[in-house]
Order: C-alpha cells, then structure tokens, then sequence
C-alpha cells in the first residue's frame, strides 16, 4: 500500500504544470525583460554588444567600409588605459578592444571610460591625449602601441561615458611630429568612436 506522499500526480496536475511553463516562455517573449539603464550597460552587456565584431563605416569617397574587432582587452584601471590628460577625475574602470580596416591598412583601439558622473573630456583632431592602444599578435595590430597612433578622437557626454579612439598604420610605422594625417585615418577614430559611444547611450 502506497503512502500519501508516494501517490503519483493525477494526469491534469502534471498538465496544468505543463502549461505554466508554456505561458511564462510566452510571456518572457512578449514581455521581455527591461533594458538595463544606459549607466549599466557597460557591465550588464555581453562582450560582444559592447564591442561587436563589426563596425561600418563610410570611406571619404562614399564607399562602405568596415572595421573589424582584432580582440578585447581585459577590464584595466583608467590610468593604465588612457593617457593621464585624456580622463579627468572620477574614471571607475577601462574597457579597451581595437579593431582594423577590411583593407587591413589602418588599426583603431577604442577605450571606454566609466565615469562616476558626467566629466567632459578634451576634444580634438590632431594627436590628442586619449586612450592607449592595445596590440594583439598574430594580426594587423601585431605592432600598434603609443609610438605608432597617429590620431584620435574623444567623445564625452552626460551619460557617464567617455569613448575616446586611438588610430594608426597597421604596417607598424611610428609617429613623428609634423606628420599629416589622411582623411580616411582621421575618419577610422571617428566613425569607431561614434559608433560605439552612440551604442551605449542612445
């Protein structure tokens, strides 16, 4: 003789069991779970939303471009990752990721500055204090360090993010003062760094 606890669920109990499960899958579906606020985004994102593996862009001739991720750095403190000018008090964290040009001509480290509050940042065009590339072997940012950005780009807003770019040659070569700098390289730290501010805050 069976106890009470051994009774085995009548068929309509295992039933009704059944079509909880079916309802709350449904209604995750239709009523999927908020976004996380703009300020957490950094933390509460994958990887690979923060830092897709693609980024379009235009060339100054019209043509699409397309800047590919070379690879994601670990999470660093700001004064390692940027130069001292280029993030002013107030920086929690880095997130560092650098990617080439389809062409594999040119090389973009983009760094993501977590700030505690809105702190505007130094813009410009020419070499600007910014964020410090990142190498990664065995790819066209095989040689990419402080010696060889040429350009950058510094976007700062109130939403507690400042994403700055560091652009250079992938070939290695190293900056002197007084180089110029081509449009398409000035416009690989721009389109990278709008891009991905833009992701973040929009």
């Amino acid at each position: 003789m069976r106890s009470r606890s051994e009774v085995p669920p009548l068929p309509f109990e295992v039933d009704v069991y059944h079509l909880s499960v079916v309802l709350m899958s449904v209604m995750a579906a239709v009523w999927p779970s908020p976004a996380p606020p703009v300020s957490e985004r950094w933390q509460a994102w994958p990887v690979a939303q923060v830092f897709p593996a693609a980024v379009p862009g235009r060339s100054p001739s019209g043509a699409r471009v397309t800047y590919v991720l070379a690879g994601v750095a670990p999470e660093a403190p700001c004064s390692a990752a940027f130069q001292a000018a280029a993030v002013r008090s107030g920086c929690r964290t880095a997130l560092r990721a650098t990617y080439a040009d389809s062409t594999q001509t040119f090389v973009v480290t983009v760094g993501i500055a977590v700030l505690d509050g809105p702190v505007l940042g130094p813009h410009g065009m020419g070499r600007p204090a910014t964020v410090r590339p990142v190498a990664f072997p065995g790819g066209p940012a095989e040689s990419f360090g402080d010696r060889q950005y040429m350009t950058g780009v510094v976007l700062a807003s109130e939403e507690r993010y400042l994403v700055a770019t560091a652009a250079g040659y992938a070939d290695g070569r190293a900056y002197q003062p007084g180089d110029g700098v081509v449009r398409r390289l000035r416009d690989a730290a721009r389109q990278v760094a709008t891009a991905l501010h833009r992701a973040l805050t929009r």
